[in-house]
């Protein structure tokens, strides 16, 4: 009896040591993770997905870390031949809708003076703060960039 208990307990840490979403109020975060950096970068991106399962729109208000000196909420997209990024002061969030932070054009999150340049398998902590929801503290995987995200 005691060799099962054991396993069970083994089998519960592993489950949801793989569990990689948060929550606050409507708002679900999916896969938060940040790109790897070089000896010298300070600055890296970060990445997850949200979704409001709620019935009245929300609003990523700004971001923040404990381990940068600043997190801004970007956008990418091209203008003619040239790419433009700029910061953003806010992300709406739909009702039942979803809002994908990735690579390529669209949103992530610009993390801004890391105070030790952040190594794959490790994390970073971010804190999102939502007009609605609240704050919430959630801890991104660090990944090395994909071969096909280093090809574009």
């Amino acid at each position: 009896m005691k060799l099962f208990s054991l396993l069970f307990a083994g089998l519960m840490i592993t489950s949801t040591s793989f569990a990689h979403d948060f929550a606050i109020g409507a708002i679900k975060i999916g896969h938060p993770y940040a790109r790897a950096m070089v000896p010298g970068q300070t600055t890296t991106a970060a990445y997850l997905s949200l979704e409001n399962t709620g019935a009245s729109a929300d609003k990523l208000l700004r971001a923040s870390s404990p381990d940068a000196k600043d997190v801004e909420i970007h956008t990418m997209h091209m203008e003619g031949d040239v790419m433009k990024m700029r910061s953003v002061d806010k992300l709406d969030i739909a009702p039942k809708s979803k809002v994908e932070l990735k690579p390529g054009m669209g949103y992530h999150l610009m993390v801004i003076g890391v105070k030790q340049p952040l190594k794959a398998g490790s994390k970073i902590t971010l804190q999102l703060q939502f007009e609605k929801a609240g704050k919430i503290d959630v801890v991104a995987d660090v990944e090395a960039p994909k071969a096909d995200a280093m090809m574009k």
